[in-house]
């Protein structure tokens, strides 16, 4: 099948690219970018007025699959994404079984083959049941196709097992994602998460491994993750999620459970130390931290609640008002956080317009105003605390491996009556505003 798509501002960070281009798409691949072309196609798609940027990829994504289907679904995590504009996205291990073994990792792989609308790319778990006592078989889980390990949501308390591990990353050319969290400082204050986010630093270095700093949340990590970029050290790389570089803990309702999080919210000066790396470049990635769960999980007393709050639909329009609109960041520097630079940390080969890349493409309007509805959600998760919000930018088309898996067409597609989502098995119809029908 071809596409051809129009008029878009092409945003291709990994070959510096911003320009108003046409993108044709040929057998699953990217068949050129340039001006005025003409080569006929199935479908020609009018991105006048939209970004046209390499798929998008979220290296912190919790599915809950297998074991957690109350939660979520790989089938409906996937169609978050896409909805979202992420054709990849990278499963945290805290699945029920744990993700700490080569059966649960094929398992993921298979299935999102299966029913996914978006590549699924799984995180194995340091030790076995993420208990943080023996570690799991680390080479046989990237043999089954593992491109990192992380004990999500908790830290490897014991430093020397922690180390052993990293010795393993580096043997295997794979990163270590790190929750970091020190469990004898209580309510989990700033100096928590600095005090293992040093640690884990030194030990990375002292095994040569690269290490990725999940979700930092503090100023104080934040000076460690500008230290290693002012020393060149390339394999200390960082993230940060939107509700940590928007919300304070001033923004925190004590009566809403969807406030609760871990790492917790932080103060301002935190909060603006996060847009100050993001600007800087000391943080490169931005990563939603999508932790769905069910209702009755969050509609509790909140020291009862389960952490976490969804994040695959709305990391596009958040990133866009909070971070490009107010000039923290350029279309492209956004783009860069959101595609290449999480595939170099999970080094796949994703993250770009090249010709004879995979034709993973996202097409988004930057300009169009409305409130975050979570109702309109694709995944089973509707724990927001931007229900309401009013931001700026929409996805209109993600485009998996040369096919349509999600489109929300403007006035600009002819076409655009027919909202849809596309599984890899079936097509499923939407509404107008993109639920099931």
């Amino acid at each position: 099948m071809k596409i051809l798509i129009k008029n878009g501002r092409v945003l291709d960070p990994a070959n510096d690219r911003d320009e108003m281009a046409d993108l044709l798409i040929e057998n699953g691949r990217i068949r050129s970018v340039g001006k005025n072309l003409t080569a006929g196609a199935d479908r020609v798609i009018d991105a006048e007025n939209c970004w046209v940027t390499p798929g998008l990829i979220d290296m912190h994504v919790h599915l809950r699959d297998p074991g957690q289907p109350r939660k979520e679904t790989i089938e409906t995590g996937t169609a978050a994404a896409a909805a979202g504009g992420f054709t990849t996205v990278c499963a945290m291990p805290n699945t029920a079984p744990t993700a700490d073994n080569a059966e649960v990792i094929r398992y993921i792989i298979n299935r999102s083959k299966e029913t996914g609308s978006a590549n699924v790319v799984p995180c194995g778990a340091v030790t076995v049941g993420q208990r943080g006592k023996v570690l799991s078989d680390i080479k046989q889980i990237v043999a089954s196709g593992a491109a990192a390990i992380s004990e999500d949501g908790k830290s490897v308390a014991n430093a020397a097992l922690m180390y052993e591990a990293l010795r393993l990353c580096a043997e295997l050319n794979i990163p270590m994602l790190s929750h970091c969290e020190d469990y004898s400082f209580k309510n989990s204050p700033d100096i928590a998460e600095e005090t293992i986010a040093a640690r884990d630093m030194l030990l990375a270095r002292r095994a040569g491994a690269r290490l990725h700093i999940c979700h930092a949340s503090a100023a104080g990590t934040v000076d460690l993750l500008r230290d290693a970029k002012s020393a060149n050290d390339k394999n200390i790389t960082g993230e940060a999620a939107p509700h940590h570089f928007i919300l304070s803990d001033e923004d925190a309702d004590p009566a809403d459970a969807n406030y609760k999080m871990n790492p917790p919210l932080r103060k301002k000066s935190d909060v603006a130390a996060i847009v100050a790396a993001l600007a800087d470049g000391s943080i490169g990635v931005i990563a939603s931290d999508h932790a769905p769960h069910h209702e009755s999980e969050k509609n509790v007393p909140y020291e009862r609640a389960a952490n976490g709050i969804t994040g695959l639909e709305t990391t596009v329009p958040l990133c866009i008002t909070h971070l490009c609109d107010t000039g923290a960041l350029t279309p492209l520097a956004l783009i860069e956080k959101l595609t290449i630079n999480p595939a170099r940390v999970l080094n796949i080969d994703k993250g770009t317009l090249s010709e004879g890349a995979d034709a993973d493409v996202t097409i988004i309007d930057p300009n169009e105003r409305y409130k975050i509805n979570k109702r309109e959600f694709l995944s089973k998760g509707k724990n927001t605390p931007f229900d309401g919000r009013l931001v700026n930018g929409r996805v209109r088309y993600t485009i998996l491996n040369g096919r349509i898996v999600y489109s929300r067409p403007g006035g600009g597609d002819r076409r655009g009556a027919d909202r849809h989502v596309t599984g890899r098995r079936s097509e499923e119809r939407r509404g107008e505003d993109g639920r099931r029908t």
